[in-house]
């Protein structure tokens, strides 16, 4: 059963017209022309391949209240302007962009603990700091998301709050380039991203410390960062709607069990769907006082188990293919049994990336690490096989701990 908000409503395909705002199909939008994010319906040709796709759409009354006959490009309003789908190709290579993306690093770290202090202090968020924060992160994961990947990685994590805002800015800039987000929607990700839990600052240490089982009062209470990030949010005169929506909705649930609103299925908006496997993905793979990290491809793994429950079913497909098979900073034993680190991704065979070898054949560290590509096809083991991944490791497989080993 499809819930909808106020302004959506069913329409029969048959009944369609142009100017209308599709977001919701009858069926996934996987294996689809049509972009997930939504889109307007702008001419026949679009019409007829809805027609023959689906039984009836989801159209959404308030974004559909333009003239009809207008032209595509009149269409696309200042709060749309995301819906056009851009094309990234990496325009560096994974050398190239590594000083830039360790800089935008370290400018967006720097941001994250000053603005948690400053907002302890009552302090309120200054906008323009924000956007010179995530700009230089949006910018390297534009030019190329392996870089920043790679570099976050392998970062020591300090204090979780502030890593967990880098990171979910970060993953929230790759993930809006893998969908074809614009410039301006990248940068709205990146800073909703960042301020996902800034509402934490306004809780006590000795709770967001915790090493043992919360109390259901203490979970009452770690609960309401949301309504304190809000109001900081406001108070700072934060209002763009896709920031916002992120910080309110980022712990909603795909089946309405989440909180603090209860929120289902198309309720939750798109943005929010997408911060609430952002969110989850960086914690499960961060160490915490009550368990320990999980390794990327197990993290991905328990998430892909909750698709269609917690999580929105094609925001963790289209989350899973942004990542690849075998995400960057991801522990890989080779086929000539070597340990190696995945650097980046061949999108063009999500099986071979480019990795570092850390270990000789028999799992003793390497003197010197070596980079492989393994899509060259000169790649090959002493059995004169190319060199494939056999398997994913869990985090310190053979004691190996790719932090520890000065890699950037």
């Amino acid at each position: 059963m499809v819930t909808l908000v106020a302004s959506e409503v069913q329409v029969d395909v048959a009944n369609l017209t142009v100017g209308m705002y599709v977001c919701g199909l009858d069926r996934d939008w996987l294996g689809t022309p049509f972009p997930l994010q939504g889109f307007y319906v702008y001419d026949d040709e679009q019409i007829a391949g809805l027609r023959k796709l689906c039984d009836y759409v989801i159209v959404d009354r308030a974004r559909s209240n333009i003239p009809l006959a207008v032209t595509a490009e009149m269409l696309m309003q200042p709060r749309e302007v995301r819906l056009r789908v851009t094309e990234y190709r990496n325009t560096t290579t994974l050398a190239e962009e590594m000083p830039r993306a360790r800089e935008a690093h370290d400018t967006a770290a720097a941001f994250a603990s000053k603005v948690m202090a400053d907002v302890r202090q009552g302090q309120k968020i200054a906008v323009e700091d924000v956007r010179e924060a995530v700009m230089p992160v949006v910018k390297s994961v534009m030019r190329n998301a392996d870089a920043f990947l790679w570099i976050s990685s392998l970062g020591k994590r300090d204090v979780y709050e502030y890593d967990h805002a880098i990171n979910c800015s970060l993953f929230a800039a790759a993930f809006g380039r893998h969908m074809g987000f614009g410039e301006e929607t990248l940068i709205n990700l990146a800073t909703g991203g960042l301020l996902l839990d800034v509402g934490k600052s306004a809780l006590p240490d000795s709770l967001l410390q915790m090493e043992g089982a919360m109390t259901d009062s203490e979970r009452r209470e770690m609960r309401t960062h949301v309504t304190h990030g809000l109001a900081l949010l406001e108070q700072s005169g934060v209002y763009a709607p896709d920031v916002v929506d992120m910080v309110r909705t980022h712990h909603e649930r795909y089946d309405g069990a989440g909180y603090p609103d209860g929120l289902a299925r198309n309720e939750i908006p798109l943005f929010g769907r997408m911060a609430a496997v952002i969110d989850s993905y960086d914690a499960l793979t961060s160490v915490r006082p009550y368990r320990k990290k999980l390794a990327p491809h197990q993290a991905l793994q328990q998430i892909y188990r909750e698709r269609g429950r917690r999580y929105h079913g094609e925001i963790v497909e289209q989350f899973m293919q942004c990542l690849s098979v075998y995400p960057t900073g991801s522990l890989v034993e080779l086929s000539t049994g070597e340990i190696a680190i995945v650097m980046a991704q061949n999108f063009a065979r999500r099986l071979r990336p480019r990795v570092m070898v850390l270990t000789t054949p028999d799992k003793k560290l390497a003197e010197e690490f070596r980079e492989l590509d393994l899509l060259d096809s000169a790649t090959k083991g002493d059995d004169g096989k190319p060199v494939e991944v056999v398997g994913t490791l869990e985090h310190g497989a053979y004691g190996i701990d790719p932090t520890e080993l000065y890699l950037i």
